[in-house]
Order: structure tokens, then sequence, then C-alpha cells
């Protein structure tokens, strides 16, 4: 996990390009075996996880990272603001 609030159980993980494999029937980029165990295993334990895919962050302006920043956040039910400064007594991410 890349960011993670283990209290909370939810967590950002940035898949970068040792996350997939190439589908040699269709040549497009599928998530490898690893990782979807990974994924299944937290969602098992009660985590909630937001994937961040480098093919959604490459390439990109800052403007569009932060947007698709706070989108992954909203997914784990964080707003922006409180991204930068957690609630009272919420640990931040680490």
């Amino acid at each position: 996990l890349d960011l993670a609030q283990p209290e909370l159980k939810r967590a950002i993980e940035v898949d970068g390009p040792s996350h997939y494999l190439r589908d040699p029937r269709t040549g497009d980029a599928v998530v490898n075996g690893a990782t979807r165990f990974k994924s299944r295993l937290l969602r098992a334990q009660g985590w909630r996880v937001a994937h961040v895919s480098h093919f959604e962050w490459d390439d990109k302006p800052e403007s569009e990272r932060r947007q698709l920043l706070v989108a992954k956040l909203a997914e784990l039910g964080v707003g922006a603001n409180d991204a930068l400064e957690p609630e009272q007594g919420q640990p931040p991410y680490k």
C-alpha cells in the first residue's frame, strides 16, 4: 500500500507498470494475478482501497493529477480538505 490509514482500513495503491501484463489475445494491459490477489485479500480484511493506475497518472498535467487524486480519495469517503487536515482524533495518511 502506498498511502494508508490502518486504523480506518483505507488506502491508496499506486499501480505502476509492474502491476500489469499484456493480454496476448487483445494486446490490452490487464492487472496481473498478484495485484488482483492482494486486492481480494485486502477487501476480505475489510480494507477500502482506491487504485491509481500509471495509465491514469503518467503524462497528465498537475491539475488533472490533483482532480484524479481528489476523486480517488472520494471513493474512500475522504474529502479533499480532510486529506490535507484530518478531523480531530483521526490519524493522517502514512
